[in-house]
């Protein structure tokens, strides 16, 4: 039996979408490969995949390094990005979370 790869069962983020969608796009303009890509930035090539199909979270410092290989702003990465995606209420995201009543004697000591 083998196994799938960790992300396989994650939903995509629609944000990680975009910007993966961009980044390709943006790639493939400057003629690069994502091999090119992956050894002109020092990262791994299977890294430049999975963020070109939303299925990583690179870091802002990443971002930026691919961006400046590219010969891009990251606001041109992120031209296409949604400004408010699905799950996300009036600027903050939504918190499942329910909080515990105190109970009504509890006094700070």
């Amino acid at each position: 039996m083998t196994s799938a790869p960790p992300h396989a069962f994650l939903e995509k983020n629609p944000v990680f979408t975009s910007v993966g969608h961009n980044l390709k796009k943006i790639r493939l303009a400057a003629g690069m490969s994502q091999a090119e890509l992956a050894f002109a930035a020092e990262i791994n090539r299977t890294f430049v995949s999975d963020i070109e199909r939303g299925l990583a979270n690179p870091s802002l410092l990443t971002l930026a390094t691919l961006c400046y290989v590219l010969r891009v702003t990251l606001s041109e990465l992120f031209s296409e990005v949604e400004a408010c995606p699905p799950g996300i209420v009036e600027g903050r995201r939504q918190n499942a979370a329910k909080p515990k009543r105190p109970t009504q004697n509890r006094r700070l000591r």
